[in-house]
Order: C-alpha cells, then structure tokens, then sequence
C-alpha cells in the first residue's frame, strides 16, 4: 500500500522514533511502512499514524488531497 508517511514526516522535519512514540508503534514498524513492506495496515495504526502527523487518513494512506 503506498502511502505519504515518508514524505510528511520529512515536511514536518520529523524523525521515525519521534512519529513512533507520538504514533504509539515502534521505529521499526514505522520504517516497514514507509518502504511499503506491510500489505494489511490496520485502521486504529492509520488512524494513530495521521493524528501523530496531523494529516487525515485518507491524506496519509488514500493520497487524497
């Protein structure tokens, strides 16, 4: 599943340990999604994941503008 995570975290000028802790997951974890290396992404992660970047799901996973 492509998805923004990569690249609004760069514009937010944050680092994958901070999206981590404010997201609630792990830096690996993280890493594994913004290489696209997990197929299923449940909604609670994306939903942590969006708030912790301040973007909605669908702008973060949907690439919706």
């Amino acid at each position: 599943m492509r998805n923004r995570i990569k690249e609004t975290r760069v514009a937010k000028k944050m680092t994958q340990g901070e999206l981590a802790s404010k997201s609630g997951l792990t830096r690996p974890y993280i890493s594994k999604l913004e290489n696209n290396e997990e197929s299923v992404i449940k909604n609670t992660t994306m939903n942590s994941i969006a708030n912790a970047l301040g973007k909605s799901v669908s702008y973060i996973f949907f690439n919706d503008k």
